[in-house]
């Protein structure tokens, strides 16, 4: 029977709010999957390296969910390759805390390539199984990366490999995903397991427009959403494009940028996105906003006409489903997990490539058509009721239960 699972979230914490640096919608997967287990009376306690010596070294988030910082390296903000050398001193920081409180668990979950290789080494140390989620995917960000985007270190591509190799199982959030594991790193089925993120409907619902609108500052015209960090391959300058080809058609239309530089090319992304809205003749009508706290985004979601999601990649998409559970169609590429989170033509419109005209046209069909627009509104709410981090939390005990009985009668 599981009791308690330690959580390996190496790069980022849950505390941090998503949309500045490297917090995104795993920072978001990592917490509400902690509470979630804690509500069942599962200790769920979360290892992260220490980048702020302000914060407690142990913060007791609710009852049975602990953030646990960790240090390895400076106590600062590094970029994921400055943090890469300071993995083993991360393992280590985590054995002393262990020994120090007495702490046992009975399974490890790591989450993203990096905390994959921390999970190997406390496997190895605790002689417990491993679940690993990766989030993203050097080799599958690759193939649709920008032409200036430099690809996945060796360093990544060789820990990835050696994580699935080792890992008891390697969790995807989609099909889309598992199939890439397989066909990418020659994954073995058996070690494979399905499990999508959730959403909480308790906040991300339905809400009045016109309200939402007025907390806003924005009381008419159409509003395309952006929501994610900025980096080249969350695709804002797509989202830019997009709303110059529009402007034709849709003159009162403003896209709302919610998010912040991300990754070492994020400043220099924010430049460029700022410099080709004023050279498309948009720059008046792009609304920069800063990363707002995860459960006020509900207030965008309900304000907007559509989300616009030109990823280049994504394993999920959870901004896409929380979104649509707010009620709001989402346009969006069909890559990865996109395609299994948006259901092409009921909740929103999948868009193949990241052509500006493509993403342009789909959106001007939801703003021109009351009646499709609404229609899409309703599959969405209909289509996100599928996510849900119960049920997250159900298929995860699944997953856990069994590979720890392996484990045991191996």
């Amino acid at each position: 029977m599981i009791t308690s699972v330690a959580y390996v979230s190496f790069h980022t914490s849950p505390l941090l709010q998503p949309g500045i640096g490297d917090a995104g919608g795993m920072n978001v997967y990592v917490d509400e999957l902690a509470r979630t287990m804690s509500e069942r009376g599962i200790a769920a306690d979360v290892f992260t390296r220490c980048t702020d010596p302000g914060l407690h070294d142990t913060v007791e988030v609710t009852d049975g969910y602990r953030v646990i910082h960790i240090d390895a390296g400076p106590c600062e903000t590094l970029s994921t390759a400055e943090q890469a050398p300071f993995v083993s001193e991360f393992v280590s920081g985590i054995q002393a805390w262990v020994d120090e409180n007495g702490a046992a668990y009975d399974v490890v979950h790591s989450h993203y390539w990096l905390s994959g290789w921390a999970g190997v080494l406390l496997k190895e140390k605790w002689g417990i199984p491993l679940a690993h989620s990766f989030h993203t995917l050097g080799r599958i960000k690759d193939l649709s990366k920008r032409p200036d985007e430099a690809p996945a270190s060796l360093l990544r591509i060789g820990t990835e490999d050696k994580v699935i190799e080792m890992a008891n199982c390697v969790i995807s959030s989609t099909m889309f995903e598992h199939d890439d594991l397989v066909q990418h790193y020659g994954a073995s089925l058996e070690a494979l397991c399905v499990s999508p993120p959730g959403v909480n409907h308790d906040v991300f619902a339905p809400g009045s427009r016109g309200e939402a609108r007025e907390e806003l500052g924005i009381e008419f015209g159409p509003i395309l959403l952006f929501v994610g960090r900025i980096q080249p391959l969350k695709g804002v300058d797509v989202a830019i494009e997009t709303l110059a080809v529009l402007r034709d058609q849709h003159p009162t239309a403003r896209l709302v940028v919610v998010g912040g530089p991300s990754g070492p090319d994020g400043e220099a992304e924010l430049a460029h996105a700022r410099l080709l809205a004023s050279k498309r003749g948009v720059a008046n009508e792009v609304v920069w906003k800063q990363t707002q706290p995860h459960h006020d985004l509900v207030e965008l979601y309900q304000a907007a006409d559509v989300l616009i999601m030109p990823s280049r990649s994504e394993s999920f998409g959870l901004v896409a489903a929380e979104a649509q559970a707010s009620g709001l169609p989402v346009v969006a590429a069909d890559v990865g997990g996109l395609a299994h989170v948006v259901a092409h033509e009921k909740s929103g419109i999948l868009v193949e490539g990241w052509n500006p005209v493509g993403f342009a046209a789909a959106i001007h069909r939801i703003l021109e058509d009351d009646a499709y627009a609404e229609s899409l509104s309703k599959g969405a709410i209909a289509h996100a009721d599928q996510f849900s981090w119960d049920a997250t939390a159900d298929r995860l005990m699944e997953l856990y239960e069994g590979i720890k009985a392996a484990s045991d009668a191996g």
